[in-house]
């Protein structure tokens, strides 16, 4: 990618104030990308935006809960108010609760179902309905999946049921999207070295390299790259697809010991 890859496009993404969602945001920005950044965390949306802003990049902060509508819709007005319009839209926040399928939580079923099912599909449709609207034939939407959509993981039944229902939406909406020139797909990253993971597990890039086929995990960049590929003007006969990115892991599949896990 360039400088001017992303010149004239205006993109929101969401769960963006740290880890893989803020390394899109940035480097969406550093191609030429306006860019709303959403995260729950006030703070965080905020310092990552003023981070986007500081490196020379155009971006600004909408804070709030990914899977509110009201939210969405903010951050949808808030793109056309302040740039014209939206071409891109990366909902990408999501949450993991991990827990045996015999004892897991109403509740945390009922969250991971909203933040992760709910909140993609109500920013596609609201996103869409932009697109549509402007009448310009081009848009870009990607959903997070993950690796598990596609290999079973112990302890992450619903969390792996939201992921592969992400990639059914996206192989559907391409029947409703097309005719407006508007592409949709997932990427599924796997094991990645994030804020969040090294605060689940400090030893978390030591075990997971260690069963990755590449010999390492992979970096923010790593998942931002493939993103921005899926997002480009150079993946216009990309529709409907889902792109793992995992350093071979679901090729091989081992699990790591989950013994510690809670």
């Amino acid at each position: 990618m360039t400088e001017k890859t992303f010149e004239d496009q205006v993109a929101i993404v969401t769960g963006a104030g740290q880890g893989i969602g803020f390394e899109i945001a940035r480097q969406l920005a550093q191609s030429g990308a306006s860019v709303v950044l959403n995260d729950l965390d006030v703070g965080l949306a905020e310092e990552a935006a003023a981070i986007i802003v500081a490196e020379g990049g155009v971006c600004v902060a909408v804070p709030g809960d990914a899977s509110n509508a009201d939210v969405i819709e903010r951050m949808v007005q808030t793109a056309a108010a302040n740039y014209g319009k939206l071409t891109i839209a990366v909902a990408n926040a999501g949450v993991t609760l991990y827990g045996d399928f015999f004892e897991y939580p109403a509740a945390d079923l009922r969250r991971v179902l909203d933040v992760n099912l709910a909140g993609s599909f109500l920013l596609t449709q609201a996103a869409a309905r932009q697109m549509r609207a402007q009448e310009t034939a081009f848009g870009r939407i990607l959903l997070f999946s993950s690796v598990v959509g596609h290999q079973a993981h112990q302890n992450l039944a619903a969390y792996a049921m939201t992921k592969a229902g992400l990639e059914m939406l996206a192989k559907n909406l391409v029947i409703e999207l097309s005719p407006y020139g508007i592409t949709i797909n997932t990427i599924a990253p796997g094991a990645t070295l994030t804020e969040r993971t090294l605060r689940d597990d400090p030893s978390y890039d030591k075990v997971w390299s260690a069963i990755t086929p590449i010999g390492r995990i992979a970096e923010t960049s790593d998942i931002a790259r493939a993103a921005l590929f899926l997002l480009s003007p150079f993946s216009g006969n990309v529709t409907g697809q889902s792109l793992i990115v995992d350093g071979g892991w679901t090729s091989v599949s081992p699990l790591p010991d989950l013994s510690g896990m809670k």
